[in-house]
């Protein structure tokens, strides 16, 4: 039996690749406050802005699962550096795109790179952390995810105010590039070499698997992105081109599986390992209402009430506050209280979530941004301790070899996840606000239905509790037994 030791350079090496991830999934959100100045400074069309946020997000949540994997196969430092390398010079070319045209490009390209990287993050945490260790890593990247996500609008709001119109908005492309070559050189420094030579490509990778899934995730993604162009009424028949493509990928992969060939997805992942699916599924619904959220704020603040971008990002500082701190507190609290974690955090951002929906059916008025800073904090101190305890308890039973894949897996159903809550969000949003129901109401009926989706996750987060205790309990009693039957034999 290895004996475990830990490799010294641990921590820095988690601080570099978090700092790397953190840009990745901070560019999923934090180009929505420059749009209108993006808009106006290319001459682009309504159709072309929303492909610049969606098709980012679209090719991130397309590679998620392949990056995985090939990090897993060729290794992740190298898989790590690559991915970096392409962010960087691709928000380089997006900052400098002189046409609609080809910032879309950039922005695909940039989302194929960061898709690529984000699931390195949670394969190394596998490799590089054990026990305890690895619970407060797993916070670390659970506040990285839950920050990034919620910091986008400040930070943009910031860097716009620096920089001004008309070309403040490249700047929110261009700010990676100094960061990344900084994280890119202490990577080189601190992530450790593999202790085995990387492998071929050639027989490693599932080709046939990444073109199944791909397409699969592609049918629901696209319709979804597109909805506020007709998608949902023009582009139906993709959903039914997913369920094809998604029931012939877990076919091929349970035939790779036994043919004895390296899957893309090993489907014994949400069979076999304990805990694994239904975390899973509590991610992608949590962040379904979680993430849907910011644009339905985003509107009623700045179209409502005529904040300014910086103000709206200001507005909902106190969630993302929230969520940092309790993150980081939760990833330690982990091996004590496990799955009471997460579902102590959703309760807490269901109440803040319909806190925010009875607050806004008072009408506040300007005053809004300070009546829902205290049911945000408290949101977000819930949803510190949902995303990294989630993460944690997810994978805490994968094993190393299936890390990557398994991180991947995991990001893709949050990925899914947030197109779904902003679609559905958004459309309870503008179908009450287009009845005449007033700002106030829409953002009453859009928190609600929001509040609704979590209490999904809460609802599988208790069951997925109750199944580990039975676990633990049926755990404990099989060793009972054995150590009566030791007795007896001794």
């Amino acid at each position: 039996m290895t004996t475990y030791e830990p490799d010294p350079r641990r921590w820095k090496a988690l601080a570099v690749s978090l700092a790397a991830g953190f840009m990745g999934l901070l560019d999923v959100s934090i180009v929505n406050t420059a749009l209108p100045s993006i808009q106006k400074d290319l001459g682009a069309s309504s159709g072309g802005i929303q492909w610049v946020v969606s098709g980012y997000a679209l090719a991130f949540g397309l590679v998620l699962v392949s990056g995985g994997r090939l990090g897993d196969a060729l290794g992740r430092r190298r898989m790590f550096l690559f991915a970096l390398a392409a962010f960087v010079l691709t928000s380089a070319f997006a900052g400098a795109a002189p046409n609609e045209t080809t910032l879309i490009i950039a922005r695909l390209l940039q989302g194929f790179a960061s898709g690529m990287m984000t699931p390195q993050n949670s394969g190394m945490i596998q490799d590089l952390f054990r026990g305890a260790e690895r619970g407060r890593a797993f916070g670390m990247f659970g506040a990285t995810v839950g920050i990034s996500t919620a910091v986008g609008p400040v930070l943009g709001g910031v860097i716009l105010a620096v920089f001004g119109d008309p070309e403040g908005w490249r700047w929110v492309f261009y700010v990676n590039v100094p960061i990344g070559i900084l994280a890119f050189a202490l990577a080189l420094r601190w992530l450790p070499k593999p202790e085995t030579p990387p492998r071929s490509l050639r027989g490693e990778i599932d080709f046939v698997g990444i073109m199944l899934l791909g397409v699969a995730v592609l049918g629901v993604l696209l319709p979804l992105i597109e909805s506020e162009q007709g998608g949902l009424s023009s582009l139906w028949w993709l959903f039914v081109v997913a369920v094809v493509f998604g029931f012939a990928f877990v076919r091929w992969e349970r035939s790779m599986v036994r043919r004895g060939r390296p899957p893309l997805l090993d489907t014994r992942l949400f069979t076999g390992t304990p805990g694994y699916a239904t975390g899973a599924a509590v991610g992608a619904l949590y962040f379904s209402g979680f993430t849907g959220m910011w644009l339905v704020f985003a509107i009623f603040f700045q179209q409502g009430l005529g904040y300014t971008p910086l103000q709206s990002g200001l507005a909902v500082t106190s969630f993302a506050l929230g969520s940092a701190v309790s993150a980081a507190i939760a990833g330690r609290l982990v091996p004590k209280w496990g799955r009471k974690l997460t579902v102590t955090g959703l309760v807490m951002v269901i109440a803040g979530m319909v806190t925010v929906a009875v607050l806004a059916g008072q009408d506040p008025g300007a005053a809004a941004g300070w009546w829902f800073a205290l049911p945000l904090l408290v949101a977000g101190v819930g949803g510190g301790m949902v995303i990294s305890p989630n993460t944690t308890l997810t994978l805490e039973c994968v094993p190393t070899s299936m890390a990557g894949v398994a991180g991947g897996a995991l990001q893709t159903g949050q990925r899914i996840g947030t197109a779904i809550g902003t679609v559905v969000l958004a459309s309870v949003f503008h179908a009450v606000l287009g009845a005449n129901g007033g700002y106030p109401s829409a953002l009453t009926a859009a928190m609600l239905c929001a509040a609704a989706l979590t209490s999904s996750a809460l609802l599988l987060a208790v069951i997925e509790l109750r199944a580990r205790r039975k676990r633990r309990s049926l755990t404990e009693r099989e060793e009972a037994e054995r150590a009566a039957a030791d007795s007896q034999r001794g």
